[in-house]
């Protein structure tokens, strides 16, 4: 399985807020899914090809998630994205959100390869799985 972890950057705007200032709990959830497609993307696979060309996507199946510290509005944070384990037909990630080095939220979140098709999981393509575990 690969060790590396891709950082992705995060500017919290004021739609990512609530009226206080502070990033609305389900916001964590957007910047995660953004950093996920970004930690594929650097392995040169692209989810809208994978949807248009295999008919496949990664759909999120169980999520665990521990806010510790709030995000502020105009904020600059970063997303690191590790692979923790890889299945058939599944990933398991670690998320980290943090500023300045502080955590600020950690999460674990299963996704699952999905044929869009059918509405079942499929495995995962071996050239994806190739590419993760190099």
């Amino acid at each position: 399985m690969t060790s590396t972890s891709v950082i992705y950057p995060v500017r919290v705007y004021y739609e990512d807020t609530d009226a206080g200032g502070v990033v609305y709990h389900a916001r964590y959830l957007h910047f995660f899914e953004r950093a996920r497609t970004e930690f594929l993307r650097a392995l040169s696979f692209s989810q809208q090809e994978l949807l248009n060309e295999q008919r496949l996507a990664f759909v999120v199946k169980n999520i665990n998630i521990d806010y510790i510290l709030p995000a502020k509005l105009d904020e600059y944070l970063l997303v690191e994205t590790k692979l923790l384990d890889i299945r058939n037909a599944s990933l398991l990630f670690e998320q980290v959100l943090m500023r300045d080095k502080k955590i600020l939220c950690k999460a674990t979140i299963k996704v699952a390869c999905v044929d869009l098709g059918k509405m079942k999981p499929v495995g995962i393509p071996e050239a994806i799985k190739t590419a993760l575990v190099s």
